[in-house]
């Protein structure tokens, strides 16, 4: 980052922006660099300064949640970081005689806490997202899903902050362009809540439905260093990307700290202390390995920082 650039976002936010931040450690893979500037967003009005600043500079910007579907190149992000603070963690049940029940949820909130309070509440349909690691807001942009189910089959709009100009708008589920493990939302796209549609059950079923889905975790997926499901499934519910990894022979294969889990062929695992460019560098023979033998290009499901 230019020194220029610095000095004008120290002017506008002060001791709110931290520079040359570590951020590979934010993620669930664990390894990767730092980012030119990381501030952490405590309320919308700051929010709203940081977007003007950012804009203001013309910034690449990169919103952090709970980094399970990132990995941080070891040189880093030459940007602005920026993670949501507490005010935007939080789970806002509806009245218990709602005819057509919303939760509104803060886009920091994680996807198992709210997995967990609804269906304790005894409100239906987000159970599933006891098994995905990530937050609301991250859920969101890739349209987070498994065991059955995805963020795309409740949302009703989520509000969200445009930083490159500083704007506030409602994104309906129509608006958002939710597809598999994908929308339309990029990186100057900062989701700061959401509201979902549930509903009405009983709570010891939910909870049942939730314990079981973490009992196929433990008992089907590595724990450890990964960013989960690293390819998105070609033909989903049909084919997937583990199937095709598996029939290549590449389950255990490594390259340098990383390599395919033993355990699950679609998730790479990174050794502590380990290389971004190492777990890339698995990525891409995966990639190119699969591509050759069944002839399906396959797409990856993490988000890349800082790569070519």
């Amino acid at each position: 980052m230019r020194s220029d650039v610095r000095d004008e976002l120290q002017k506008r936010l002060g001791d709110r922006i931290r520079f040359d931040v570590p951020i590979g450690p934010l993620t669930t893979y664990r390894v990767g660099g730092s980012a030119a500037a990381f501030v952490t967003v405590e309320s919308r009005a700051e929010l709203d300064r940081v977007a003007e600043a950012c804009s203001a500079v013309e910034a690449t910007t990169l919103v952090i949640g709970r980094g399970s579907n990132m990995l941080v190149a070891d040189d880093g992000f030459d940007g602005v970081a920026l993670q949501l603070g507490d005010f935007a963690s939080f789970v806002e049940l509806p009245d218990r005689g709602a005819t057509k029940p919303i939760v509104r949820v803060g886009a920091a909130t994680s996807l198992p806490v709210l997995a967990r309070r609804t269906a304790a509440a005894g409100w239906r349909g987000l159970e599933w997202a006891v098994g995905v690691p990530g937050s609301v807001g991250g859920a969101v942009r890739m349209n987070a899903g498994g065991h059955g189910s995805d963020i795309a089959a409740s949302l009703v709009d989520v509000l969200v902050v445009d930083l490159s100009t500083g704007a506030a708008r409602t994104w309906t589920h129509h608006d958002l362009g939710l597809r598999f493990r994908g929308s339309d939302l990029d990186d100057r796209c900062f989701v700061v809540e959401a509201r979902l549609r549930v509903e009405s059950g009983d709570a010891v079923e939910a909870q049942r439905v939730i314990d079981d889905i973490v009992k196929w975790r433990r008992e089907n997926q590595p724990g450890g260093q990964n960013a989960g499901s690293v390819f998105v499934n070609p033909i989903p519910g049909v084919l997937s990307a583990g199937e095709l990894i598996d029939r290549a022979g590449l389950r255990g294969f490594r390259i340098g700290t990383a390599e395919v889990s033993t355990k699950h062929a679609n998730f790479i695992q990174a050794d502590e202390g380990g290389r971004a460019s190492d777990v890339m560098a698995v990525m891409r023979h995966v990639h190119d390995r699969v591509l050759s033998e069944s002839g399906h290009d396959l797409r990856s499901e993490v988000r890349l920082v800082g790569f070519a």
